[in-house]
């Protein structure tokens, strides 16, 4: 088993897909979490918000840059999550992702969504990248000293 892989498993997945249902539900506005059912339920709940929303509020066309490969993924499934396409112009950097959707959606739904569960998915990653390097690599990982 590839120690990466060991490690994600040994770690807390369980922990942190509760913390993702979680971030979830908040933008849902559901009171409880529950199982895979509620999950579903949730993401039901954002595609009628975003429907609503689009009936008042005309979609237009965003253009995110990510800072990561991790952050745009994250983002890419989201949006499509939602019902959303994105996609990319020509010449445009990987990382970069574009979207049409209602200004109401994408600053009190998709835009916070996102942010909170990129932390949350940012902490795990590093957390598991600095305990990987410590105990198979290296045990101190600090920055390099400054000259």
């Amino acid at each position: 088993m590839p120690v990466l892989c060991y490690f994600y498993r040994m770690y807390g997945e369980s922990e942190l897909a509760d913390k993702l249902k979680k971030i979830e539900a908040l933008f849902a506005g559901t009171p409880e979490t529950g199982e895979k059912l509620a999950a579903m339920e949730a993401a039901q709940r954002i595609k009628e918000r975003l429907a609503s929303m689009e009936k008042t509020d005309e979609p237009i066309e965003y253009t995110f840059h990510m800072t990561s490969m991790w952050a745009k993924k994250l983002f890419t499934a989201l949006l499509r999550r939602y019902g959303i396409k994105p996609y990319r112009y020509r010449r445009q950097k990987y990382t970069t992702v574009m979207a049409r959707i209602p200004v109401t959606f994408a600053d009190t739904v998709l835009w916070p969504e996102f942010l909170k569960l990129n932390d949350v998915l940012s902490t795990y990653i590093n957390d598991i990248t600095d305990r990987v390097i410590s105990e198979h690599i290296f045990s101190d990982s600090s920055d390099a000293e400054i000259d």
